[in-house]
């Protein structure tokens, strides 16, 4: 399929995991991705991997210099921008009598402030029937024991689509979310653990881990003209965790 010929895509945490696999699928079907991401090395090779429809900009989303840094690299490649996906985030797990300062402003500096102005910095360069696509989580529909903040701050995702898109009302530019389940990323296993993941996995109607992969296809297909009648929706790939 090459339902995104002669986009340009912009996916922050693009260096791995979700944000990598849409990377992937957006060039697959004919867009030129930037990948923005903190650590150089992985963005580096990501980047390598996708060959020449992809470039690679080191930053953070919660750095509004990074951020500028980054469109201005948009900027000067002159083809604007068709699809926006703010899916850098980042999440610990802490009951509530251990949650502090530090922890609460690390979490909501990248998955909201990062998404707010990551977002803004780029609506100027974007073009009528440009897509943004926000990573959201089961976690802002669900209670979720020890990880109160993060799922906080992926409601706080949730709410921006809705609100963006009467703020986005007349441009042609769409904004909605996807929102995985119990998927198998370094980050996931890493900040859960291998084990009570995968019983998470288990536990799903599907019953099994998703694939970053299948992930990236609802992306896709939010980023294409497939979905030219949606905005201020949320998409969940998830197995059917949230949904019963």
């Amino acid at each position: 399929m090459n339902r995104l010929n002669g986009k340009t895509a912009v996916v922050t945490g693009g260096g791995s995991g979700i944000g990598f696999a849409m990377a992937e699928r957006f060039v697959d079907e004919g867009a030129f991705v930037f990948l923005f991401g903190r650590r150089g090395d992985v963005l580096d090779a990501a980047a390598a991997k996708l060959g020449s429809h992809a470039a690679a900009v080191q930053g953070s989303a919660s750095d509004l210099g990074d951020l500028d840094r980054l469109f201005a690299a948009v900027s000067a490649r002159g083809a604007g921008l068709d699809i926006l996906a703010a899916n850098a985030g980042t999440g610990e797990l802490l009951p509530l009598g251990e949650i502090t300062p530090e922890h609460f402003d690390r979490t909501f500096d990248v998955n909201v402030k990062g998404t707010l102005f990551t977002v803004q910095k780029g609506l100027p360069l974007m073009r009528a029937g440009g897509s943004i696509i926000l990573t959201g989580s089961t976690t802002g529909e669900m209670g979720t024991p020890s990880f109160s903040v993060y799922s906080a701050s992926k409601a706080a995702v949730r709410n921006f689509a809705r609100s963006w898109a009467l703020d986005l009302k007349g441009t042609g530019i769409r904004v909605n979310v996807v929102s995985p389940g119990p998927t198998r990323t370094e980050l996931a296993l890493d900040v859960i653990g291998t084990e009570s993941f995968e019983a998470l996995g288990a536990s799903t109607p599907i019953g099994r881990l998703g694939d970053p992969a299948e992930v990236a296809a609802v992306a896709a297909f939010l980023a294409s003209s497939d979905s030219s009648f949606m905005t201020g929706a949320e998409v969940f790939v998830d197995g059917g965790l949230a949904q019963i």
